[in-house]
This record gives structure tokens, sequence and C-alpha cells, in this order.
């Protein structure tokens, strides 16, 4: 090869290579930025759950960055925002909310700026890219199934589907999260309308659910005895009743869910900070303490890192998720479906 061919191949492998340099370069410039603002607040509805604050506190370990949480129910976070937003009071980094609950509240005035490059985005799987946007991005999902207590409910009587559930057998056994407000009913109830038609839901209307609304406490109830069957049980909450006669069910046909975001406030006070949060949230280390609480990952890749029971939850399918349009006019439905 000659010298100028060797001088060629060498500059054309630096062109190659100086984006990537680039971004590294200006990524670096991030992290030291956050690492300067010192602190991160984080609006969020994860209840105390003990993987958040793992996740929280291994960001604070690695990077030395504290962070702030404020944790409320989802409706109470959504009204929260707006009233300091509204009040010119800008004082949360992140909200980590539903998509449609950003989005909802962009609507109603609550302010969200872009995010710009996040490194980690790139690793979130193909089926979840869709959800990425300019202002916000999937962090994990929140899915539901069937939960049966197995001292009432024998192996060969177990729901395997939901049109299951319309079987007159059940009627007054079943206990649901109420399907006609918003909630994880509300989301089972679209869900449902949408993938097995208006007809399943009325079918399943005549079995009588019985409505309650304190979704950790159901299932306990369930666990309990008072009822054989609870829906939809989200994967996470079962996960603290193990060592229970209870059993959680993933039908085949698919699961509902609800896909949790991150977005950064307008005039968030620690950007950089914010940034790297996301970038943290999405690293592999945090996907996998998620999905080992049985919420479902958004990551490549997490599966090969669990446990069978937590890689049954992680990789099930998804039937649907409730669209922002979607909410009053499938809320007064479900009121003249379930009165």
């Amino acid at each position: 090869m000659s010298l100028i061919t060797k001088l060629a191949a060498l500059m054309l492998g630096a062109m190659l290579c100086s984006p990537a340099l680039a971004q590294d370069a200006d990524w670096n410039k991030v992290v030291e930025a956050a690492k300067k603002e010192g602190t991160v607040t984080v609006y969020n509805s994860q209840l105390g759950a003990p993987n958040f604050l793992a996740v929280a506190e291994s960001f604070q370990k690695k990077y030395g960055i504290k962070v702030e949480s404020l944790d409320l129910r989802a409706s109470e976070l959504t009204e929260r925002l707006r009233a300091e937003q509204a009040a010119g009071r800008f004082i949360a980094d992140i909200q980590m909310h539903s998509a449609n609950s950003i989005e909802t509240g962009v609507t109603q005035g609550t302010l969200v700026q872009p995010l710009g490059t996040i490194p980690n985005v790139a690793n979130i799987r193909e089926d979840m890219r869709k959800e990425i946007t300019d202002t916000h991005v999937p962090g994990f999902l929140q899915a539901y199934g069937i939960l049966v207590n197995t001292s009432l409910v024998k192996p060969e009587d177990e729901p395997k589907s939901w049109k299951d559930l319309a079987d007159p057998k059940w009627k007054g056994k079943i206990l649901s999260d109420d399907m006609r407000p918003l909630g994880s009913g509300g989301t089972m109830f679209v869900v449902f309308h949408k993938a097995l038609g208006q007809a399943f839901n009325e079918k399943l209307a005549e079995n009588k659910p019985v409505f309650s609304r304190d979704l950790r406490n159901d299932a306990k109830r369930v666990a309990r005895g008072e009822y054989p069957v609870y829906i939809p049980q989200m994967f996470a909450f079962a996960n603290d009743l193990k060592g229970l006669p209870i059993k959680v069910i993933v039908p085949p046909e698919g699961v509902p869910y609800v896909s949790i975001h991150f977005a950064m406030m307008k005039n968030a006070p620690h950007p950089n900070a914010s940034k790297l949060f996301i970038n943290h949230f999405l690293d592999m280390e945090s996907q996998v303490t998620y999905a080992k609480a049985w919420m479902l990952p958004v990551a490549k890749g997490v599966e090969d890192q669990l446990d069978p029971e937590s890689k049954r939850f992680a990789g099930a399918k998804l039937l649907g998720t409730r669209e922002m349009n979607e909410y009053g006019p499938m809320m007064d439905l479900a009121k003249k479906i379930y009165p």
C-alpha cells in the first residue's frame, strides 16, 4: 500500500470516528455539568417502591448527585405540577409519569422541554421506540395479569385467558379495580374493548365483578381468601406476596399495560442532572432492578439477566394500552356496561 493510500485510509477513519468522538465529548460535558448542579428533583408516583429507591441510591453513589423525590398519587402529581408552574415556581426537574398523563398535562399548561441527546435511549427495544418523543421517553411498563388464590382455585379451574373470566362460574367471585374511572381498571376496560370486543365486556359484566379502588390491598384480599380472583393484577404488586397462596396468570393473548415515561420540566433547575438521571434509569443495571421487581423493562437484552419467574413477566406479550383520546368516550361506555 502506498504512503498516499495509507494517509487516505487514516483520514477516512478519522472522519468516520469524529461524530462518535464529538458525541462522547458532548455527553462528558453534560456529566460534569450535572455534578456541578449537585441535585435532581424527581416528581413520581412510585409509592416508595424499593426498586425506585434502589435506582436512586445507585445514581447518588455513582455520580455524587443527590436525588430529591416527591412521591404522590398520579392525579395529585399532575395537579401539583400544574399549580407550581402556574405560580411561577419551577421546583421539579423531572416528572416520572404515564405517557398519557404527561401529554394531558401539556394540554392543561404543564410544560416540558426537549430532552436533547440521551445516549441510553438508543438501547430502548424496537417495539417501544414508537413511544420516544422529543420531550419524553419510556422508562418501564406497568403490566397487568390475573391473580388467583391457589387455595380456592384448583389448577384445572384456573382462568387460562381473559376470555375465561366471562364463564358464569365466576359470577360474584371476581374482585376488580373499578373500570369506570381513570386507573388500572379503566385501562383494562379500554384494552378489552379494543382487543376482545364490546361483547366480551358485556359478558364479563354479567358476572358482576366487585369493584374496589385499593390496588395493593385488593391483592392481599385475594391472598387472604376473600375472593378467588382479582383483575387487573399489576405484576409488581404481586411481588410483595411471595410465599402466600397466590399465582399471577399471564394470559397468552397478552396483557394490558401503562407506559411510564420521563419528561424534563420547563425551566428545570438542574437540566444536566435531569438528563443524567434519565440516562442512568435506562442503564442495564437499573432496568434489571426494575425487571426483578416484575416491572417490564424497555431496554434490550434485560431478559438474559433474569431468574425464570422475572423473565416470565418481562417477556409478557403486550395486549395494548389506553390512548389519551380514548379517556372520555371509554369512561362513558364503561359506566353504561358496568352501572
